[in-house]
């Protein structure tokens, strides 16, 4: 399209030269009118060769009617018509110009005739609208909107007849339909409308994306393809390649489209190459060029032969490490493919991941990470870790020697024989042992100031491994010299063991009685001491008593203990012997055990029903049958709820006393945790995929490991299966359901629940703990007191602190200091066990044992970190249940409103059609709150033996 968009004036500049003159234009004048199909004839002298120009037409092409001469050159075109209309040019051998322009007028188009109506400007540039006149008699040009509105703000323009209209400064505001309008003979006149499309200009590089980044490796043979994008605000953007000398990808044909909703244009190009050698590697880098500059992106094509794997070296593969410290090994590694297997051995034997060897793996592209955590390392545990990795084309393995740093320790002692001592001692590093001897018996020598020391004994090894323990001996003569003890002393790095020789007498017995006189002496001693034992043992027996007790305010937050058997007991639980039905024990302990049993006609007479039964051991003394009385009564005077379990009934005439409650099928919440932790499904912050939780190795103390067993739905017996209650039927599907973070927000809200009932009733529990909290259809948890039915001698969960066994890692500080037992240090363990909740069965302050540490970081306020899946807010409440001042830990109350507002309504539906539909609401409530029960002033922590339970 042929308009004229650069403005040339009508009078070129002479550019001088020596005897140059300008080209001469006949007819002469600035400009021609011919009408329309008339006649243009233009000629052009000059001394040398001339040539006619027309603007924006190549030089290559002639202008139309062109001829030249020698001297002169013509155009005649015998019938003029719109597109001939424009300024002519004629230019000399020495570029010396002089120009005419021609109208072609037309009576009925007063404005030339354009080809387009749509003009694309871009934002910040000039725009110019072919607004071309016919007759040089046009006065006024000037740019209207189509639809008569005033011009846009900021909107300038200059216009003239033989330019047309040129927009400076074009803004995106300026889009629009627009006109042009002048006055030719007395009349206005209008161009065609034009509508203004206004463009982006880039202001940036072009955004770069290429579909393989950094390295590429791949093998001879493989498929080597590239895809590079990039974005534009317009379409003005051009993509090429750059790639090593001599080769030649096959390259696909660049594209573009717009997309919509960055108004911006995608660029994209491909480069393939197929089949690839190693000849091909290198670097291929695309560049994209927009308006403002260049952007580039490459990718490094790396082909090897066959696959590898390399590993990174470490400045020492040999490690010394002090045993109950933590040891991390790591390797990584370079590798293609990708290895398919990566495992650490031990002296040749497969590690699994345990909560004493944890091993990680990470994954970045090629390169590869892996981690083998030794946690609280044993002195047995020295010798060669091995890790091996293995593709489809190599194997690669790093070994790693660890020495174990060993407290030194007295294995072997002998002597005096023959006159000499010996003593041997293991450790690492190797043991160096020293003699002292002194007269004081029984004592140290070596603290002594005037002990003296052994001179001149050498120490030998007896046995030495490559890894592991060393051996030593040392033998000392004791012939010579009057000393009543003999001490070796066996040290390395800084610690040291001993022992003692007594050798002051050395009276030759009498060869006839000295054997048989040894054997009675010995005799009546084990004797004694077994007499004396077995005294203690009885004297010290720990006796049954209930976590729960029921308190009476006195006046601020003093309390005292009401003695549970005066607490009435209403003989409406009573429940007929012969009505139950015993299976299998479900839990026992030093006292007793729960067994599962079916009870017929429990709620009415044709139902059947699977219940929990508590009962003491045939050797139960009266205090522990006068404990259980007492639990019986304590559940009665608390009442029915949803999330504590309940009493159902009870038989305490007849025969032993048997405590009737509800049966939770899934048992404790800890164990559920645990077995649910490989399946846990991380629902918070919106995370939609499955997760794999290690298993951790729990210590061989952990309660999982006795008596206190897991519960499971019971085998169902012989009764219709639509009057049958309490038990699971759909158990077994319902628990293989993977575990969300919903269900633990559940769990605490549940027992914060219960917790807050107990509080209603003036109920301490005392020993909160997710071994404490049961699990039943629709995963409903209920609290409850396992102290009968768990062996707490064998139970690392609890601690000898005094005379008695206690939970320490779930008390209050005031509770392990003062004794104190209230509402508020409930809520402390409450703290505890949100965090045993939200690290899926984890044991409280991880390798952190109860010792005289532990009690300074309480006193001095260290509390645990965040657990591993426990949102924000979670964690806050935890630390709020965790204040030092018990008065201001948030009540039971505050804390299900709190939690309750973390809930999906679904959850929340689903918990008020359990709490409406519970069977044991169907019995009924036994009890009533106590008026007037005389009570007895108890302290807190009983002051006698007792073992707290």
């Amino acid at each position: 399209m042929e308009f004229n968009w650069i403005v040339f004036t009508a009078q070129f500049l002479f550019i001088s030269r020596p005897g140059g003159t300008l080209p001469v234009i006949t007819p002469s004048g600035p400009h021609l009118v011919v009408q329309k199909g008339g006649a243009i004839s233009l000629r052009c002298q000059d001394d040398g060769q001339v040539e006619w120009l027309r603007p924006n037409r190549p030089r290559w092409r002639r202008v139309e009617g062109e001829g030249e001469e020698p001297g002169l050159a013509r155009v005649s075109i015998p019938a003029a018509q719109g597109q001939h209309m424009g300024r002519y040019t004629c230019r000399n051998h020495n570029h010396q110009l002089s120009s005419i322009y021609v109208f072609v007028k037309d009576v009925d188009s007063p404005f030339q005739r354009a080809r387009i109506s749509d003009v694309l400007a871009k934002a910040g540039r000039s725009c110019a609208l072919p607004c071309l006149a016919t007759d040089p008699a046009m006065s006024d040009l000037a740019l209207r909107t189509c639809d008569g509105r005033p011009l846009p703000a900021g909107l300038n323009y200059s216009a003239s007849p033989e330019h047309g209209v040129a927009i400076g400064n074009v803004r995106k505001a300026h889009e629009g339909c627009y006109i042009c309008t002048a006055r030719l003979g007395g009349a206005t006149v209008s161009s065609n409308q034009y509508r203004i499309t206004v463009i982006p200009a880039a202001d940036h590089l072009p955004r770069m994306h290429l579909s393989e980044e950094g390295l590429v490796i791949l093998t001879a043979g493989q498929r080597f393809a590239v895809t590079c994008s990039s974005t534009n605000v317009n379409n003005e953007l051009h993509l090429n390649w750059t790639f090593p000398p001599g080769v030649q990808p096959l390259l696909g044909e660049a594209s573009s489209r717009w997309l919509p909703d960055s108004k911006g244009f995608l660029h994209s190009s491909s480069l393939i190459i197929d089949p690839a050698h190693s000849r091909h590697s290198g670097e291929y880098r695309c560049q994209a060029l927009n308006e403002v500059g260049v952007a580039s992106a490459s990718v490094v094509l790396d082909v090897r032969e066959r696959g590898f794997i390399n590993l990174t070296e470490v400045e020492n593969s040999t490690v010394q490490i002090r045993a109950g410290e933590t040891l991390s090994l790591q390797v990584e590694l370079l590798a293609y493919p990708r290895p398919h297997t990566l495992s650490w051995t031990y002296l040749g034997h497969d590690l699994q991941n345990t909560s004493d060897h944890i091993i990680s793996s990470q994954h970045l592209g090629y390169r590869s990470a892996t981690e083998l955590r030794l946690v609280r390392i044993k002195g047995s545990e020295s010798g060669i870790y091995t890790f091996t990795a293995v593709s489809t084309d190599v194997t690669a393995a790093r070994w790693f020697g660890v020495h174990v740093i060993s407290k030194p320790e007295i294995i072997s002692k002998e002597g005096p024989l023959n006159g000499e001592m010996r003593c041997v001692a293991a450790g690492y590093p190797t043991p160096e042992i020293t003699w002292y001897y002194c007269e004081p018996p029984h004592t140290r020598c070596s603290h002594l100031q005037n002990a003296t020391q052994e001179q001149g004994v050498s120490t030998v090894s007896v046995a030495v491994s490559g890894f592991g323990r060393r051996e030593v001996e040392s033998r000392v003569n004791v012939s010579r010299g009057n000393f009543h003890t003999l001490e070796c002393v066996a040290s390395a790095e800084g610690q040291e063991a001993y022992s003692l020789f007594s050798v002051g007498e050395r009276t030759v017995p009498h060869q006839l009685f000295t054997p048989l006189l040894s054997g009675f002496i010995l005799a009546a001693a084990l004797l004694s001491v077994s007499l004396l034992l077995l005294l203690y043992r009885y004297l010290q027996k720990p006796k049954y008593q209930i976590h729960w007790k029921v308190i009476e305010g006195l006046h601020g937050n003093n309390y005292v203990y009401i003695d549970p058997t005066q607490l009435p007991y209403d003989p409406k639980w009573e429940f007929p012997r012969d009505k139950l039905r015993f299976g299998k024990t479900l839990g026992s302990g030093a006292f007793g055990k729960v067994v599962e049993a079916t009870a017929y006609g429990m709620l009415k007479a044709d139902t059947v029903m699977t219940v929990a039964v508590k009962m003491l051991k045939p050797s139960a003394h009266a205090t522990e049958k006068e404990a259980l009385m007492s639990e019986l009564k304590v559940l009665s005077y608390l009442g029915n709820h949803m999330n504590i379990v309940n009493l159902l009934g009870a038989c305490t005439v007849g025969g032993p006393t048997l405590v009737i409650t509800e049966y939770c099928c899934f048992g404790d919440l800890l164990n559920f945790l645990r077995q649910h932790r490989e399946a846990f499904l991380t629902a918070e912050m919106g995370d939609g995929f499955y997760r794999n939780i290690t298993p951790l190795r729990e210590p061989a103390g952990d309660s999982s490991r006795h008596g206190y067993m897991t519960m499971r739905p019971s085998v169902p017996v012989t009764a219709p299966q639509s009057i049958r209650t309490g038990s699971c039927g759909g158990s077994s599907q319902e628990e293989s359901v993977s575990l969300h973070v919903e269900d633990l927000l559940s769990f605490s809200y549940q027992v914060a629940k219960g917790m807050d009932f107990l509080a209603s009733r003036q109920c301490i529990h005392r020993d909160l703990a997710a071994r404490n909290i049961l699990l039943t259809q629709g995963r409903v948890a209920k609290i409850c007191d396992f102290g009968l039915a768990r062996d707490i001698t064998s139970d690392s969960s609890y601690v000898v602190k005094g005379n008695a066994r206690l939970p320490v890692k779930w008390m209050s500080p005031e509770s392990i200091f003062d004794c104190v037992y209230t509402l508020e240090s409930d809520v402390w363990s409450y703290g505890i066990l949100l965090w045993e909740i939200f690290s899926l069965g984890s044991s409280p302050y991880p390798g952190m044992p109860v010792s005289s540490v532990f009690y300074r970081k309480i006193r001095d306020g260290y509390r645990m970190r965040e657990p591993e899946f426990a949102p924000s807010h979670m964690y806050e409440v935890m630390r709020c249940c965790w204040d030092a001042d018990p008065l201001k830990r948030p009540s039971f109350q505050k804390i299900v409103a709190n939690l309750e507002a973390q809930l999906t309504d679904h959850t929340k539906h689903i918990y008020m059609n359990f709490s409406c539909n519970s069977p044991c609401d169907q019995r009924g409530a036994h009890s009533e709150r106590l008026s007037s029960v005389g009570s007895i002033t108890q302290p807190l922590l009983p002051a006698n033996g007792d073992v707290f339970l």
